[in-house]
């Protein structure tokens, strides 16, 4: 079949099925499909929670339509599952939205239809999981009646420069017809090209290991940081002279979460314990970065020492990274609820989270004004927050108060105040 006649179906429309969605529906006619019907009610409305596609992209992408009901996916023939993968509480993977997402599409899975994975998982979930669950709800045999793939999504969310279509796209077949066929489909739409792996397994691991060796980096960052702190040198101080060698790879200290770094380990974790491989490295760098929350606290305690009255703290930023409104996974959360056991007063505000999800997470958007505070914590650095290197909110922090810059982000502070950072 010419890739021309294919109708492509999106499963999943966050951070990596809308963008997808909306690149394909350039030369495809695409369905999207999402379990919420607020999502769905949302995007026909011309807006994206997400804010990685605007109300004038999202009203020009006219080959794309949004569903809730999954009888609308009838009629594609090739499909893309973006959901998501987290773990659970006791830090396992959580397999059910991909479960779920795979008896869906086998309840409308077609003779000679195409079904590719782009949820990140540890090497083989793909056709350990969920190959099976589409040849048991579909009743048809992969390969005989329907072909597969895995490419594992490269999403950014809130970088406006690196746009799915210009980050180089890893793809593979269950075989070599399925490989050329989902190769021709990316390569149409990914402007910086495709890479074809030598296998599922081999693209899923290729996904899983990316997260995990930042996550390892970013771990060794986190360890040296406490050492310096010790030896009272400033860190960024040292990176920045040690960046100076060609082949410094420059990560920098900070609170790990998201669902990609903080999550993606867990998947190699467990599957690495599964064939009797004790993954010691990847332990040790979770359980770095795990702590750093409560260090950032330990800090905080060690400045305001033995004062027995109670000191107020703003928080500046709750999402898991800057410019992204998203709140889940983020560990600005366990900094919050750490202090507030500590019994500091803690305001967190975030302008470019939602705020009725602030509200959910929270109990309350924070109305500063004039409000001034002991402590500020630059737990987020989002840009509306940052001015020519300096701190917007100054002004909220009282003479001789402390400035906590988690990820060494100020340049220019000055003025009456303590400067802190990790």
């Amino acid at each position: 079949m010419s890739i021309k006649k294919f109708k492509i179906g999106i499963v999943g429309l966050g951070y990596v099925g809308l963008p997808l969605a909306a690149i394909l529906s350039e030369k495809y006619d695409c369905v999207g499909f999402d379990i919420s019907k607020e999502r769905v009610g949302e995007l026909k409305l011309g807006k994206d929670r997400t804010r990685e596609l605007d109300q004038q992209r999202l009203f020009g992408l006219k080959n794309l339509s949004y569903t809730s009901n999954s009888l609308d996916l009838r009629e594609c023939n090739f499909f893309i599952v973006t959901v998501p993968t987290p773990v659970s509480s006791a830090k396992v993977p959580d397999f059910e939205p991909l479960k779920s997402a795979s008896k869906i599409l086998g309840q409308i899975l077609k003779k000679d239809d195409i079904v590719v994975y782009e949820s990140t998982v540890y090497p083989g979930a793909t056709e350990e999981i969920c190959i099976p669950l589409l040849e048991e709800t579909s009743g048809l045999k992969a390969f005989d009646d329907f072909l597969y793939g895995y490419s594992p999504e490269r999403i950014n969310p809130g970088d406006s420069a690196n746009r799915v279509e210009n980050i180089k796209k890893v793809i593979s077949g269950c075989n070599n017809v399925a490989a050329e066929i989902i190769d021709r489909v990316y390569a149409s739409v990914i402007l910086a090209g495709t890479f074809k792996a030598a296998s599922v397994r081999v693209a899923e691991a290729s996904k899983v290991i990316e997260n995990a060796q930042r996550d390892v980096n970013i771990a060794f960052m986190n360890q040296v940081s406490l050492i310096f702190e010790k030896l009272d040198i400033n860190t960024s101080d040292v990176l920045e002279a040690a960046a100076t060698k060609w082949n410094f790879l420059k990560f920098s200290p900070g609170l790990v979460g998201g669902h990609c770094i903080g999550v993606d380990p867990y998947y190699l974790i467990a599957k690495s314990e599964e064939v009797g491989c004790e993954p010691k490295l990847l332990k040790i760098a979770r359980s770095i970065n795990e702590g750093m929350a409560e260090h950032i606290v330990y800090r905080i305690k060690t400045f305001v020492g033995n004062s027995d009255r109670s000191h107020s703290i703003l928080i500046l930023g709750a999402t898991f990274k800057e410019d992204c409104p998203d709140l889940r996974n983020s560990k600005v959360k366990e900094l919050y609820e750490l202090l507030i056991e500590e019994d500091f007063e803690c305001d967190v505000i975030d302008p470019v989270a939602s705020e009725d999800e602030m509200i959910v997470e929270y109990g309350a958007v924070a109305k500063v004004l004039d409000k001034q505070y002991d402590i500020a914590i630059l737990a987020v650095p989002h840009s509306s927050f940052i001015l020519k290197g300096r701190l917007t909110y100054e002004r909220h922090i009282r003479d001789g108060g402390l400035i906590f810059d988690v990820k060494s982000i100020l340049k220019e502070v000055c003025g009456p105040y303590n400067i802190a950072q990790l």
